[in-house]
């Protein structure tokens, strides 16, 4: 069998939309149907090069969406054909099958447990989750990637409670669900800092009190306008060093709490002033906001479908996967929230 895939062929270059052949299913695979695609950084960042020498070209992309389940190799037993399910980079529950190699006119092309950017995909059993219950394909796609990283930094990590001050440094797609999560748990005041308009916009939308442009002025100063002592918490979903340091020096002494989502680009590094830390203020990591599929999934899918937030709104008008070198432009330029690829569309 064969399918349509966009490839990484090159770093740098655009994506080539070209046909592979699917291998046969080892323990512990599924074929899947790709409904819809999403995007995220991680996805710019190896398209541009920005994490290094990649030796696995040319390979598949895409680490989050959704699809029908149309196979499963032997010992596979959270899913069966005809399942509707979620496809997330995060591990589950379930077979860790390893990754897939295609054949494209006689060249190799790698892939890993899961990718998207693809009409059929084989993923590890692993990587999928049934899709919740009342929750459309399209929106379903945040819980790839976006929510779990997102939200789960507040609920998973910062455990954010009512009342407590929330800032969120870099509003696209994963700091706009972390805006989501910390309006819904009844944080106040919620504070977005992004320097792009159509951003800082956005993150009105989804759940901000407060918003601030970088650009204007002492991000640090314009925080303490809106809470003089600092936030309680901070989320950094920026990816920049610069910024992860402003997060930390953004909470307030003694139990301020600030977590880094995003990812910095190969070979940067992060100084900060020990003195934070004498503060009684603490730095956090996160591999997918400490999101557990099988636990967290069906609760933000309620989330996300509890009609709080115009989520659909969150995605981009649909791209046809001929356009997934576009949507990865449009997301690397600020244009969208949340790309949507859509293999319907031809």
């Amino acid at each position: 069998m064969k399918t349509e895939a966009a490839l990484l062929v090159q770093t740098g270059q655009p994506l080539v939309l070209a046909e592979i052949e699917i291998p046969a299913l080892k323990p512990g695979q599924v074929l899947v149907e790709v409904a819809f695609s999403g995007a995220c950084g991680t996805q710019v960042m190896e398209w541009r090069g920005d994490k290094g020498e990649d030796k696995w070209v040319p390979h598949c992309l895409g680490h989050e969406g959704t699809g029908t389940v149309l196979e499963t190799g032997s010992a596979v037993t959270k899913v069966k054909a005809g399942d509707k399910v979620v496809l997330s980079w995060i591990k589950g529950t379930g077979i860790e099958a390893g990754g897939t190699v295609y054949d494209w006119d006689g060249k190799k092309v790698n892939s890993g447990g899961v990718t998207t950017f693809q009409r059929h995909a084989l993923v590890s059993e692993n990587r999928l989750t049934l899709l919740p219950a009342g929750l459309s394909m399209e929106v379903a796609v945040l819980l790839g990637c976006a929510a779990p990283t997102g939200m789960g930094a507040v609920y998973n990590v910062l455990k954010v409670q009512p009342g407590d001050s929330v800032a969120v440094f870099g509003t696209g797609g994963i700091g706009l669900n972390a805006l989501m999560a910390a309006a819904l748990a009844g944080a106040m005041p919620v504070i977005g800092i992004d320097p792009n308009p159509t951003r800082r916009a956005l993150a009105r939308i989804y759940g901000a009190t407060h918003v601030i442009d970088p650009n204007e002025g002492d991000v640090i100063a314009a925080i303490k306008k809106i809470m003089p002592q600092g936030v309680d918490l901070a989320v950094e979903a920026s990816g920049m060093p610069t910024v992860m340091e402003q997060a930390v020096n953004a909470t307030r002494q003694q139990g301020g709490r600030a977590v880094v989502i995003g990812n910095a680009k190969h070979g940067v590094s992060l100084t900060l002033n020990p003195g934070v830390f004498n503060q009684g203020k603490s730095l956090l990591g996160t591999w997918g906001g400490d999101s557990v599929p099988d636990r967290d999934y069906g609760r933000f899918g309620r989330l996300l479908g509890s009609n709080r937030f115009p989520v659909r709104d969150l995605l981009s008008k649909p791209y046809s996967l001929a356009q997934a070198d576009q949507a990865l432009q449009d997301l690397a330029a600020g244009k969208v929230g949340r790309p949507l690829i859509d293999m319907s569309l031809r």
